[in-house]
């Protein structure tokens, strides 16, 4: 982070439905807009374009820039019955195809439809009641373009703000990245892959020559999980295979909740405990009265913003979804709802896969019958110490 006092080249601009363009002094300038029945009788100046209308269907362009530059802050809002049936993508230069394709609401933090995971990270900030918060540097050397799709049958307001600064950038800046991979279920083998720029392609095998191109750090992850089995889910370890790794990674965790900075199962008498913090968090358990039952779902981060993952060539990274069953043996949980947001940054723009629409839809939640965790906390906290790694016991 750059420090704060030190006076540096640059040009604060910030495009909003007040200014389109970003353009100085422009701002505030409407005369037509969502806001302007409410300014009637106080005219131009007075909130008369706060929000822009998002047909049903339709792809609206947020922003568009030149640069060089970089984006400091998004600040976003809108209809949160469904965060995942609206698509967010940013394109930077002059590539033809995102370098981010990702549901609105996976890319901050809040993958479950209709439920906000409030959190207030150092890079994505959820507050009420629906204030979604990215500060991911995002630094562009011609131009930004960033847009939402809407895969919804019904039309929503979007509020927005995008903030950024005209400045040059140095030449070791690489391009941020964001991909999202949904598996529904997740089947056999129960391993879910994150990310895999490709080891192989063409691009790769330049790199080797030219020694520039695909160099990148991972910089970040979001995971959503719906286990689809009863019993503590989250044994999997996260794996790093890095520059040309093959059957086995450089980087091997010691399971889920390790990798995403908790323990033990993430309870505590007999329930689980949510938590967020700068760099790390468990901030979605939903319902949060229950504990071990297969159709809840969960929501976690980690930010590598202290200790990114490097390669110079390629990654892929992936996580076992993995339980417990009879007999002290691992389950693989083939059964798994599993959606992940990967971050990184790259020494230049690539493509990433767009999300499927029919990886969009998600079912309503099965909330188990019966009384709450509190009123039965003696079985489930027998449940988890019989679940539970038995080397924790």
């Amino acid at each position: 982070m750059a420090e704060i006092w030190e006076i540096t080249p640059g040009r604060s601009r910030s495009v909003s439905p007040e200014n389109f363009t970003g353009a100085k002094g422009a701002g505030g300038m409407a005369t037509e807009g969502t806001g302007a029945p409410a300014s009637r009788e106080l005219g131009r100046g007075w909130k008369v374009s706060p929000s822009i209308e998002l047909a049903a269907g339709t792809t609206a362009t947020l922003a568009e820039v030149a640069g060089p530059g970089v984006i400091q802050h998004i600040w976003l809002t809108t209809d949160r019955r469904n965060l995942r049936g609206l698509v967010l993508r940013m394109y930077w230069d002059d590539s033809p195809e995102p370098s981010v394709a990702v549901p609105l609401g996976d890319f901050f933090c809040s993958g479950w439809p209709g439920e906000l995971a409030l959190l207030g990270s150092e890079m994505i900030v959820v507050a009420p009641a629906g204030g979604l918060n990215s500060y991911w540097p995002m630094p562009f050397r011609s131009r930004a373009r960033i847009t939402l799709e809407s895969t919804l049958d019904y039309g929503v307001m979007v509020y927005y703000q995008v903030s950024y600064v005209l400045r040059d950038v140095p030449d070791s800046a690489g391009y941020l990245h964001a991909s999202w991979r949904r598996a529904n279920p997740l089947g056999d083998p129960a391993v879910h892959t994150l990310l895999d720029t490709g080891a192989g392609q063409a691009d790769v095998a330049a790199a080797a020559t030219t020694g520039s191109g695909v160099a990148g750090r991972y910089v970040g992850t979001y995971m959503a999980i719906e286990p689809g089995d009863a019993g503590w889910w989250g044994e999997g370890e996260l794996k790093f295979y890095l520059d040309g790794d093959g059957e086995f990674p450089t980087i091997c965790g010691t399971g889920t909740e390790d990798y995403f900075g908790g323990a033990w199962n993430f309870d505590l008498a007999g329930r689980y405990v949510p938590y967020a913090t700068a760099r790390l968090g468990l901030p979605q358990v939903l319902p949060p009265d229950r504990i071990y039952q297969p159709y809840q779902r969960f929501g976690m981060y980690r930010w590598h913003t202290a200790d990114p993952i490097c390669f110079d060539r390629d990654l892929r990274v992936t996580v076992q979804a993995l339980g417990w069953q009879s007999g002290g043996r691992y389950l693989p949980l083939t059964r798994a709802d599993i959606a992940t947001t990967a971050y990184w940054y790259q020494a230049r723009p690539r493509a990433v896969a767009a999300p499927a629409a029919s990886q969009l839809v998600t079912a309503p939640q099965v909330v188990p019958v019966g009384p709450s965790t509190v009123a039965t906390g003696l079985r489930a906290r027998i449940q988890s110490l019989l679940t539970r790694k038995p080397w924790r016991r």
